[in-house]
């Protein structure tokens, strides 16, 4: 079932946290955050959602990479519910799709609790004050990829980010697969 988080919370403070890399090192928020703005993405492996995208999140990552914004993924699906969420299969995907940038486990699942996301994949863009200014979506795909020449939403919102210090005031949420959370 798809899910769509809710509106971009503007100010909202960036919880910080250390979080293992597939690289093999533990990455904090400080150490990801770039000089521009940050971009925290809750992703995983096996969402429909993220894998008809996973070249355009990467093609966007490493754009706004070069613009001065750090950029992160985290996956925090229960791996043992779902084993194709699981640390060595997150290891083999930042491999073959050539990740630029830290893909975080989170197996506690507490960051995604405290970032409040919902889906895959949720962005969270913050400003260089570490300070929620973009939650909406890359662009108009969905369960299936939209037109190659789509809106690069995502891209623009954070490249404004990076100039200006703020996000745009009209967001479309993202949607996607639920977080599959661990049974309580």
């Amino acid at each position: 079932m798809a899910v769509s988080p809710p509106v971009c919370e503007f100010g909202w403070k960036a919880v910080d946290f250390t979080l293992p890399g597939t690289d093999g090192r533990d990455w904090s928020l400080g150490e990801i955050a770039g000089p521009k703005g940050t971009l925290i993405m809750f992703i995983c492996n096996h969402c429909p959602y993220v894998q008809s995208v996973i070249d355009r999140i990467v093609r966007d990552a490493k754009a706004l990479q070069d613009l001065g914004i750090g950029v992160a993924a985290i996956s925090s699906n229960d791996a043992l519910a779902y084993p194709q969420d699981g640390f060595d299969v997150m290891k083999s995907e930042a491999t073959r799709h050539a990740f630029t940038f830290p893909y975080l486990f989170d197996e506690s699942q507490a960051v995604a609790e405290a970032y409040g996301a919902t889906c895959t994949p949720d962005f969270f863009g913050f400003n260089a004050g570490l300070e929620l200014q973009y939650r909406g979506r890359l662009d108009a795909s969905g369960r299936q990829a939209a037109a190659p020449d789509a809106k690069r939403e995502l891209y623009e919102a954070m490249r404004m980010v990076a100039e200006t210090g703020k996000g745009p005031e009209h967001q479309v949420a993202s949607m996607g697969c639920s977080i599959k959370w661990k049974a309580a």
